[in-house]
């Protein structure tokens, strides 16, 4: 029995080994230094000279670009809702996703929740999203220069007048249609959070 049991370990590190080997190869692995599969994100540009790229094509070829951006921390169907209404002002959605040190400025020390990658595969999963980048300063304004959106969505009670300045006059300079989309009363991150933190306070998770 020791012998069966001895002979069965060194076959399972052999193949430990060969999994692992494998997968180094193909670029999926976990914490531990290894690339993960959540990067490898076909909707995700690697750079925002990629996505540039990309505008460009979907210029050439008379297509509407529209672009909303955020931290979606932790999605709900309330993002959801205004994304696929977004989805609708044109051709291809594009998300300008908030970096972790951006979400952090923003919304405080204890957030995201999640990840950058982990947020962008979750994006990605949605079929009407077709183009998701990162940026990791408070504001979208060098994106939205660089990228020259043709419609510009934002969810809430915002107006023109309380969009953020610079990300005001990039959206006014690039001659980018502004809409403002509502809200599904009734569904935030902030709220889900609580109501999670008070699930597990009171036992019930």
């Amino acid at each position: 029995m020791r012998r069966n049991t001895s002979e069965n370990f060194e076959k399972s590190q052999i193949l430990c080994g060969k999994i692992k080997k494998l997968n180094s190869g193909r670029g999926i692995g976990n914490s531990f230094g290894m690339s993960s599969p959540l990067e490898n994100n076909p909707k995700l540009f690697p750079s925002l000279e990629a996505a540039g790229a990309r505008r460009a094509e979907l210029k050439a070829q008379g297509r509407k670009l529209v672009l909303t951006n955020g931290c979606f921390d932790l999605l709900h169907c309330g993002h959801v809702y205004y994304l696929r209404e977004a989805a609708k002002l044109g051709d291809e959605l594009w998300i300008g996703l908030n970096g972790a040190e951006s979400v952090r400025a923003l919304k405080g020390p204890t957030r995201p929740v999640q990840g950058d990658y982990e947020r962008a595969f979750t994006l990605g999963a949605l079929e009407f999203i077709k183009g998701i980048f990162f940026f990791h300063t408070p504001r979208l304004d060098a994106e939205i220069r660089a990228l020259s959106p043709d419609v510009y969505a934002k969810a809430g009670d915002y107006t023109l007048e309380t969009l953020n300045p610079d990300e005001r006059a990039a959206l006014l300079d690039a001659g980018t249609e502004i809409r403002f989309l509502p809200f599904l009363p009734g569904f935030s991150t902030t709220s889900l959070i609580a109501k999670i933190n008070a699930a597990a306070q009171a036992g019930t998770m």
